[in-house]
């Protein structure tokens, strides 16, 4: 598109692709919300006025406005590939997003992020990826691959590539550790967003990391925790994810003046929850919370462009990109335009592409065989740590408790609802093999199991025994990753052979099998809305308090492997 024809479609001398007509535009420069008839030339916005138009859509009684971007997300919890991900939202107004892909670089490294890039070639939305800075996400672990300064820098020279991913290790960044302060200088050379990770992050420690020119975080749970970071000059991304749902205690600190610091995200959505919400129903929720709805737009829109740098994105404006959601004054999308054409409608996708099926290696490598006896604790104490779930919050505890004990080994207490847990190194067949306790599932028989385990993503598995724990892992590794329930024998399960994270399959159909694994799950005691994404996080040995990984495991607030036993 050349800029003079667009000038000449803005002066009414060519005539217009597509006029939006009779509809209220969402302004999120004045702050308005006015009548206006937007036309449409080579894939931008021309003007508000025009003569004719080779086609036209009246938009009578709606509001037209910006396609919504979501700021922060990990498309790999979706369990999809980017067309399936398309698929459910673009037809509710997200028409880009910016995607983490550490899940998959954590197994894979670069060919994993190059493969996702790829794969989402020629859906109808706007892919932007952050190059992650935290792979592995600490020393701690054991992953796939690494990525260091350089193949940082070689990702940040993509144009698709915005910023650098969150940085999780906080406390590297606050005691200068020379590898971590490497990365966020590569960074800020090539002048790129750097994502932040701060969790709880507080007084001199927040300003220390804010000092490090990280721009934002997706990590707050309550209003003053926001609030002190907001002062500390760090953006704050407002989450509602399926694990971590923050909205109801951030909406508190929305106010007239701070809202062009204020972004929407969805971290991580499972693939029911894909199929149910996104970025939409946060803003009718905002709105519904008596914040201006311009203000909530703002937010899902042209703040997330600014912020990336994703020029002429954001905003329906004379020679912006016409990426539009129209929608009623409910805030239902009933349309969509991208690029200039229509591609969904009334909750439809109606735009065709084909989605691309790309070969990629397996991703088990596991050091055989594992044995029954591999699960075995010794009993070396009376009391031990135990990692205590906190119910819908990716956060835990820490508690002691007596282990109970046969025949001097450790095993699963159900009636008290202590169980074993172990982490099974997946990627170097390292033969790595983490052991704790864990409370909070229920179990009271069987095994659950999954590949999907935050971020290093080796085989977590929790168990009322050990031979049904052996079964799961087992089952796990012969399908190529996913999620299994076992008691016995497989009761369900859900198969992700792409690194261990991802289907090919339609969404409906992975959501069917999510179900039926989840409920599998509910057959063997535990009463955890969704104990597999409970369990993905047991071994994210960066979010407080004790979690476990294949090396063991981890007090958070010490960063620093600990015993099982402390007595």
């Amino acid at each position: 598109m050349r800029i003079r024809d667009l000038i000449a479609a803005a002066r009414g001398e060519l005539e217009a692709d597509l006029l939006l007509e009779g509809g209220e535009l969402v302004n999120v420069f004045s702050g308005e919300i006015h009548r206006a008839d937007v036309s449409i030339y080579g894939g931008y916005v021309a003007g508000f006025d025009c003569s004719s138009a080779r086609r036209v859509i009246s938009v009578e009684d709606m509001l037209i406005a910006p396609g919504f971007i979501d700021a922060h997300v990990h498309m790999e919890s979706s369990m999809v590939m980017p067309s399936e991900y398309a698929r459910a939202v673009v037809p509710r107004g997200t028409l880009a997003v910016i995607a983490d892909p550490h899940e998959i670089a954590n197994v894979m490294g670069v060919e994993g992020i190059s493969y996702l890039l790829r794969s989402a070639e020629g859906i109808p939305m706007r892919f932007f990826v952050t190059a992650p800075s935290c792979v592995p996400a600490t020393p701690l672990e054991t992953s796939g691959a690494a990525l260091g300064v350089s193949e940082i820098a070689s990702l940040l020279e993509d144009p698709r590539v915005v910023g650098l991913g969150e940085m999780m290790n906080y406390p590297g960044v606050v005691h200068g550790d020379g590898s971590v302060l490497a990365k966020l200088e590569v960074a800020a050379s090539k002048n790129k967003t750097i994502c932040g990770h701060a969790p709880g992050l507080r007084g001199g420690d927040l300003h220390a990391y804010a000092a490090a020119l990280i721009e934002n975080n997706h990590e707050c749970t309550g209003a003053d925790e926001a609030m002190e970071q907001l002062r500390s000059g760090i953006c704050i991304m407002i989450r509602e994810g399926s694990a971590a749902r923050n909205l109801d205690d951030l909406v508190r600190i929305i106010r007239d003046y701070n809202t062009p610091n204020i972004m929407l995200c969805t971290d991580d959505l499972d693939p029911r929850d894909l199929m149910e919400r996104h970025i939409d129903r946060m803003i009718r929720r905002i709105t519904d919370a008596g914040i201006d709805p311009v203000a909530a737009i703002q937010m899902a829109t042209i703040n997330p462009a600014r912020h990336f740098g994703l020029r002429r994105t954001g905003a329906v404006a004379p020679g912006y990109r016409a990426d539009i959601a129209v929608m009623d004054h409910d805030f239902n999308v009933r349309r969509v335009i991208f690029e200039g054409r229509e591609v969904a409608r009334d909750g439809k996708l109606t735009a065709s592409f084909e989605s691309k099926r790309l070969p990629l290696q397996s991703s088990m490598n596991v050091r055989m065989p594992i044995r029954r006896e591999s699960f075995r604790i010794p009993a070396a104490g009376r009391i031990a740590r135990v990692i205590r779930v906190v119910p819908n919050q990716i956060l835990t505890e820490m508690i002691a408790a007596r282990s109970a004990v046969r025949d001097g080994k450790v095993v699963s207490d159900t009636v008290n609802d202590i169980l074993k847990i172990a982490v099974v190194e997946r990627h170097r067949a390292t033969g790595n093999l983490g052991l704790g306790l864990v409370s909070g599932f229920g179990l009271k028989r069987g095994a659950i199991a999954s590949s999907v385990s935050h971020d290093s993503h080796n085989i977590t598995v929790v168990g009322a025994d050990d031979e049904n724990m052996l079964r799961a892992v087992e089952s796990l590794i012969s399908m190529g990753g996913g999620w299994v329930a076992v008691d016995g024998k497989a009761l369900a399960s859900l198969s992700l052979p792409i690194a261990g994270l991802l289907s090919e399959r339609c969404l409906e159909d992975v959501v069917e099998d999510v179900e039926d694994v989840i409920s599998a799950a509910h057959s063997l005691g535990s009463e955890l809305e969704d104990p597999f994404m409970t369990l993905s996080f047991m071994a994210l040995p960066v979010i407080p308090e004790l979690r476990i990984t294949d090396r063991g495991l981890v007090d958070v607030r010490e960063f620093r492997h600990v015993p099982l036993f402390m007595e």
